[in-house]
């Protein structure tokens, strides 16, 4: 499938600021960018720094007044959605080095805080049979509320109050993910069906040797997702991250389904 982006960003920056900023689709497997481009202006400064794990890029810009950023590409998807509910958990001793790091607790990911609550709810289960009914869980627990979360707010925050946006539902699968010894990190992405359209945030778990998508909004297809990039939690793939004071004066994100051709 072929996915058309557009973005729009239009921000205020009262004073001189440092942002950082990650929009752009990146090249990786299962997804081909046919073509892009980017506009930023005005800006002081503007270069590009290799993203988490290698998977996309940043942007650092400096910048001060009003910005406005513009967004284009056409990305061709080619991957097929996985099965992982058959899919083995890799054993400890055997996890990558570059994968360690989720299996660990984070910012907005405390798994150490859900160790009892996993196992409580899915403590009979292993590997991919685990991370699906994790996945149903989540989706029936949460309602999905918009404005019910902000900047602080962890997984376990969206598990007491049982709502929250795209980043919390990952937040959550992650957590107890990696609470039952599955690595999980979070990827943004930009998905077909998205509603309303913004950026959108899904979880991935490593099994049988790969990252697998787990989106229990049930929004994204793996099919029809374009990812941008990964990390720990959303502290490390925020699409604006801004050293300073900003204001937003206006956003807008677009994902059609392009003509093939």
């Amino acid at each position: 499938m072929r996915l058309k982006l557009n973005v729009h960003l239009d921000y205020w920056f009262e004073e001189l600021c440092d942002v950082l900023l990650q929009i752009e689709a990146a090249a990786v497997e299962g997804q081909l960018i046919e073509h892009a481009h980017i506009n930023v202006a005005p800006v002081i400064h503007f270069s590009r720094v290799p993203a988490q794990d290698n998977i996309g890029e940043r942007i650092w810009l400096q910048a001060q007044g009003r910005v406005e950023v513009d967004y284009e590409t056409t990305v061709l998807i080619d991957r097929q959605r996985v099965d992982y509910s058959h899919l083995p958990a890799v054993a400890l001793h055997d996890v990558p080095g570059d994968v360690v790091p989720y299996l660990l607790p984070s910012r907005y990911c405390p798994s150490d805080q859900f160790a009892d609550i996993a196992v409580e709810r899915f403590g009979d289960l292993e590997g991919g049979a685990k991370i699906a009914a994790i996945h149903d869980w989540v989706a029936a627990h949460l309602s999905y509320v918009p404005g019910s979360s902000n900047a602080e707010t962890t997984a376990m925050d969206t598990y007491e109050g049982a709502e929250g946006i795209c980043r919390d539902y990952a937040h959550l699968v992650i957590a107890l993910a990696r609470a039952s010894d599955i690595p999980a990190r979070i990827a943004s992405v930009y998905a077909l069906g998205v509603t309303p359209p913004d950026f959108h945030a899904v979880a991935e778990v490593f099994l049988g040797g790969a990252w697998h998508m787990v989106d229990a909004t049930g929004m994204a297809e793996v099919a029809a997702t374009a990812t941008i990039g990964v990390g720990r939690d959303i502290g490390d793939v925020a699409f604006l991250t801004a050293f300073g004071m900003l204001e937003m004066k206006g956003q807008s994100v677009s994902v059609t389904a392009a003509d093939h051709g």
